[in-house]
């Protein structure tokens, strides 16, 4: 097969931004240690990008979702690293975690007795207080099959720890109570915006995710989590239209004068919705606003500002997650998450 020629899309991810972010999460957990959250592919960025960088920044801790999440990851960490949040829902999920070394997180006491007759083994614990998602109930906690377990370390997970609300302490004091019940080794319950509540929500492991990758969830950690990705596109075609011209579908943006417009290759196929419509991107510094609608595979800017680049030449999309998630109304997590295949990362 013929070699296929360099795309016309990439994104730029910041490996010193990444690694001085999980550094900066460590230092303000106190004297707890990170870990990082690298589930859905490390937020969309990629994980043959981003575990290395996490491992050798120091890193011990990594958490999936998915079983099928497993071996990337366990292809640049030791097994006994990873854990699988979601659980095992079936003999073959138990199998697995068994013969690679993966912990799984116990969500259920179905699954506390699935994996107690596999044969058992250290786990981790998953302990609901108040988000409704996975976990065992603190009616759960005593039962026997829970406190047969061999609990490596017992989470929850905060519901509006990006908020100032009672609840993160209700959640706070609810968990500290459900672990006094349980034998374990570790206590985990902040994720990045918990870190950021302070060391009342630390205990022994903290789980952030959004923020190693630049998320920006409370105002604490403004100023001190870097920009770790951004989204750039080469200009495919330019043109030259005239006063009155419309450009995209329906006919949205109608030129006032005479001006010069481009083409990237990258739209909502990519993660860049139609939420990004009035946004601009970005060469040298100047701004290149984006004209009608965004498309599927199409976007068209405003070449005005900078009339001295065209056809091949790469622009950028500033993607500095909170301003981003402000302009389009996209949260921070689907911003990194939607980012699509096509991008050479």
């Amino acid at each position: 097969m013929a070699e296929l020629p360099p795309p016309t899309l990439r994104l730029d991810i910041d490996r010193e931004a990444l690694a001085h972010n999980w550094r900066t999460l460590d230092r303000l957990s106190g004297s707890a240690r990170a870990g990082a959250a690298v589930k859905a592919n490390c937020y969309g960025l990629g994980v043959e990008h981003c575990v290395p960088v996490l491992r050798d920044a120091g890193c011990r801790d990594f958490f999936v979702a998915h079983w099928s999440e497993v071996p990337a990851v366990i292809t640049h960490v030791p097994p006994e690293q990873v854990a699988v949040l979601h659980g095992p829902q079936s003999d073959a999920d138990a199998a697995f975690a068994r013969q690679t070394g993966v912990r799984p997180v116990i969500d259920s006491l179905r699954q506390a007795r699935l994996w107690s007759e596999s044969g058992g083994g250290g786990c981790h614990l998953m302990v609901d207080t108040g988000i409704n998602r996975l976990g065992i109930s603190a009616a759960e906690a005593a039962d026997p099959v829970i406190r047969s377990l061999q609990v490596e370390v017992i989470m929850s997970h905060l519901a509006c720890a990006d908020e100032d609300s009672p609840m993160n302490a209700a959640q706070r004091d609810r968990f500290d109570a459900a672990a006094k019940l349980i034998p374990h080794k570790a206590k985990s319950l902040a994720n990045s915006a918990g870190i950021a509540l302070g060391p009342d929500y630390h205990f022994d492991l903290t789980r952030p995710g959004l923020s190693l990758y630049g998320g920006v969830p409370r105002e604490e950690l403004a100023g001190q989590i870097r920009q770790v990705v951004t989204p750039r596109a080469a200009i495919i075609q330019s043109r030259t239209i005239e006063a009155g011209d419309t450009v995209g579908y329906n006919a949205t943006f109608t030129a006032q004068a005479r001006m010069r417009t481009g083409v990237v290759s990258l739209g909502y196929a990519d993660g860049i919705l139609r939420a990004w419509g009035g946004a601009a991107f970005a060469h040298a510094g100047r701004s290149l606003p984006i004209l009608g609608k965004v498309s599927m595979d199409m976007i068209v800017i405003d070449l005005g500002a900078a009339p001295e680049i065209g056809e091949g030449d790469w622009v950028e999309l500033p993607y500095y997650l909170p301003d981003a998630a402000q302009q389009t109304a996209v949260s921070q997590y689907e911003l990194l998450t939607i980012l699509g295949h096509r991008f050479a990362r």
